[in-house]
């Protein structure tokens, strides 16, 4: 593999320990991929086959609505996953379009690597269900907090949770998230 693992190994070694030999077979499940600039790692309609763990760059997931308006579900820097995992877990058509925010390495892991790696390494199952676990609370807040927050708190939340974002991402994409339009957010990050 030509592509920095390091990243992954540090991010799983925090959940779980595995010999060098489990981290190998691991790592031999992994397919690197390159994206450029705007390019689609999954698009609603397909059905989504893979995990992607960011190693560099930045990738969102979002979905349209009936008028073309995007709106964005989850933004994945370096050391995040992504994908829809209600396509990747039912088999059914996404729902959501994965893209690269910018230039961006990712590692996938398809679906059925992952559960025979579950079988091989058994240690990895605990992973992964830390990860769904702390993305099904975090999912859970993120309602929570839409249907109880200002935009101003929305907004306040959002730069805890991807400080490193705040100006690497266009502002329109910041302003999907909270759910406010990109002259509201101007409005509020001119108070701050």
């Amino acid at each position: 593999m030509d592509m920095n693992t390091d990243l992954f190994l540090d991010n799983m070694r925090r959940h779980i320990r595995l010999t060098e030999e489990e981290e190998a077979v691991v790592l031999s499940k992994l397919r690197p991929v390159k994206l450029k600039r705007r390019e689609h790692l999954l698009k609603q309609g397909q059905v989504a086959r893979d995990l992607a763990f960011v190693i560099e760059g930045c990738l969102r997931a979002y979905a349209l609505d009936d008028n073309g308006f995007e709106h964005i579900l989850q933004f994945a820097p370096a050391g995040w996953w992504i994908s829809d995992m209600s396509s990747v877990i039912s088999r059914r058509d996404s729902l959501l379009n994965v893209d690269a925010i910018k230039p961006s390495e990712v590692l996938l892991l398809s679906r059925e690597d992952q559960l025979s790696l579950f079988d091989d390494v058994p240690k990895l199952e605990r992973y992964f269900r830390v990860l769904t676990e702390n993305g099904l609370v975090s999912s859970r807040m993120r309602l929570i907090e839409n249907l109880s927050l200002t935009a101003r708190q929305r907004y306040q939340r959002f730069c805890q949770t991807y400080p490193n974002l705040i100006n690497e991402i266009p502002q329109k994409y910041i302003a999907s998230f909270i759910g406010v339009t990109p002259e509201f957010l101007s409005k509020i990050r001119s108070e701050r």
